[in-house]
């Protein structure tokens, strides 16, 4: 493909100011920056957890990072080391971000929704040498897992694991409830900070790069195995730093962050967005609740708020919305899964959030590719995903042929720029798939660019299903599923669904004789899969719509459900 610029990213160049402004956060790490908006705003309120009232300002916030990244010094984490975090939105999330990257360790983020097999997989695939978690939350124990893996841990020297499956650990931290046999609490990871001096601390942090990475975020796999996408401090720094100068954010902005701390909407787009724009960061609660999110708003004084559209759909939805006084909100981010227009309009009307933005992107470009900005008119903010980020070239190619696209011709979205990660951890060819040798990653979904330089998604190439913001990839229920003894073959597919934008639907033929309920396979299902994969609809099927050659045409399955189930008012709403 030709490295030129396209002609999306030359107008991007001519029409965006900010492309000639260079961002103060584009040369310094994450640690660096913490250090300096500390600095600048010491007394102003950096970080709320309103559920258990845990407040601290940007110097306490900076304080904190040092006691956790000199008692992970004193465990001998170095840089480069990968440290995993299993936990849901709690305080200790945010000071294991900044304190690891403060010292070059590599932030691993694990969804807390996985189930054993999903978890062990990451622990392993990522070689953590050490691991932070909680012990439970609603019906999930985090403790049950780890146990499931690491069946001799409390026979282990806390600091000193030794295990044959995961070569590399050495240290468990357990950030709440009992202290189990083998790990660390997180008071003894404090103490154990006492033993490293403040000039110990300075070494450490002058060896940090800006393009070390930094960050491992998992994505569904294509082929059944999640992939590790890698960034670096500048990646995910520029990225955060242009989300808020799209939203208008200062110091005087609060920022409700209703989604998860493992998901770069909420490591990056919120509490990096908050720290490189000395904005406060409200956690209202350890997962999304609609009611608790909009106690928060009111009694925070929230200026703007994030989430995925189901999430606006339920705060809109709830019995206490009607007794919300809003007045203070005015900005943030709907993004991702495609946004009803319907419910943009909702929100920047009814809602207050007349500045509210949507952005487009994936974990791979850390994460936005496109945004529009508060100064765009409604019906842009409403019916496009905005123009590429500075710094970024966009571009429309032909799936087949590479060949870039005109203005309102539909293709596949490509981006290059400071957004492109690293690559996959430990999956090279991977990486190569994803990008190519001029640079460019290829989303996977489908596009068009309008004459104006903005955005549309419009489909997607890739056998995705988005529901609620979580990237589902049919393949890995589908591996699973064809573990059942009953089944014969599977398929998956996505299906419209009003509240979480698809819900996942399993086409299944049954080998000769045998039966099984729904029910039964969903709870096949939940014993290996995180809930939100676990197929929702179930249809049992003598045969698959093909083509002639036999290919599975899995948009006629597609088509037959939503006609079956009655969805078509839902498949027809509209989106940017």
């Amino acid at each position: 493909m030709n490295s030129s610029p396209t002609s999306a990213s030359r107008f991007d160049m001519d029409h965006n100011p900010l492309e000639r402004i260079p961002p103060w956060v584009e040369s310094l790490t994450i640690g660096e920056v913490l250090r300096e908006t500390a600095r600048k705003h010491p007394d102003d309120e950096a970080i709320v957890f309103s559920a258990n009232q845990f407040r601290l300002t940007w110097h306490q916030l900076d304080r904190e990072v040092d006691r956790v990244a000199k008692g992970l010094l004193a465990l001998g984490f170095q840089r480069g080391d990968h440290f995993g975090v299993w936990a849901t939105n709690v305080p200790q999330w945010v000071l294991l971000q900044y304190a690891t990257a403060r010292i070059g360790v590599v932030l691993v983020t694990i969804n807390p929704s996985y189930r054993t097999n999903e978890f062990v997989y990451a622990m392993e695939q990522s070689e953590l040498r050490g691991l932070a978690l909680i012990d439970e939350f609603k019906s999930t124990n985090f403790f049950s897992s780890l146990h499931k893996a690491i069946p001799n841990l409390q026979m282990q020297a806390p600091g000193d694991i030794e295990s044959a499956q995961f070569l590399k650990l050495k240290s468990i931290i357990t950030l709440r409830g009992e202290t189990q046999p083998g790990t660390l609490s997180w008071q003894q990871l404090l103490e154990m900070a006492e033993a490293i001096s403040n000039e110990d601390l300075r070494d450490a942090e002058r060896k940090c790069q800006v393009h070390d990475p930094i960050n491992i975020q998992y994505t569904s796999g294509t082929t059944g195995f999640p992939k590790g996408a890698m960034l670096s401090h500048r990646n995910i720094l520029l990225n955060a730093y242009y989300a808020g100068i799209n939203q208008r954010f200062g110091p005087g902005d609060r920022l409700c962050i209703p989604v998860p701390l493992y998901h770069c909407f909420g490591c990056v787009l919120g509490s990096l967005c908050s720290a490189v724009h000395g904005t406060t960061m409200v956690f209202p609660a350890e997962t999304f609740h609609a009611g608790q999110t909009l106690q928060a708003l009111e009694e925070e004084h929230c200026t703007a708020v994030y989430g995925v559209p189901t999430m606006f759909i339920a705060m809109l939805e709830h019995a206490d919305y009607p007794g919300r006084h809003l007045g203070s909100l005015r900005t943030g981010i709907m993004a991702g899964s495609p946004c009803p227009i319907e419910l943009m309009k909702r929100v920047t009307t009814e809602m207050g959030a007349s500045e509210m933005t949507i952005g487009y992107g994936q974990t791979e470009s850390s994460p936005l590719v496109t945004q529009t900005t508060v100064t765009d008119s409604l019906e842009i903010r409403v019916g496009t995903v905005g123009r590429p980020i500075p710094g970024i070239e966009a571009k429309v190619v032909d799936p087949e042929t590479g060949r870039e696209l005109g203005d309102m011709q539909a293709g596949e979205l490509c981006s290059r720029g400071h957004n492109v990660m690293i690559g996959y951890f430990r999956m090279h060819e991977k990486t190569q798939e994803s990008i190519d040798r001029d640079g460019w990653l290829h989303s996977g979904d489908l596009a068009m660019r309008e004459p104006n330089g903005y955005y549309r998604i419009t489909g997607r190439l890739r056998d995705l299903i988005i529901r609620g913001g979580e990237n589902i990839y049919p393949r890995e229920i589908e591996e699973l599923l064809y573990q059942h003894p009953d089944i014969e073959d599977v398929q998956v597919i996505g299906i419209p669904d009003r509240k979480f934008g698809e819900e996942v639907m399993a086409w299944v033929k049954l080998r000769k004789g045998r039966t099984v309920t729904p029910e039964e396979l969903k709870s096949f299902c939940k014993l290996k899969l995180a809930y939100f994969k676990v197929p929702n609809y179930w249809k049992f099927v003598q045969e698959f719509p093909t083509t002639v050659t036999g290919k599975i045409q899995k948009f006629k399955m597609r088509e037959i459900s939503i006609e079956e189930l009655g969805l078509q008012d839902v498949a027809n709403i509209q989106t940017a």
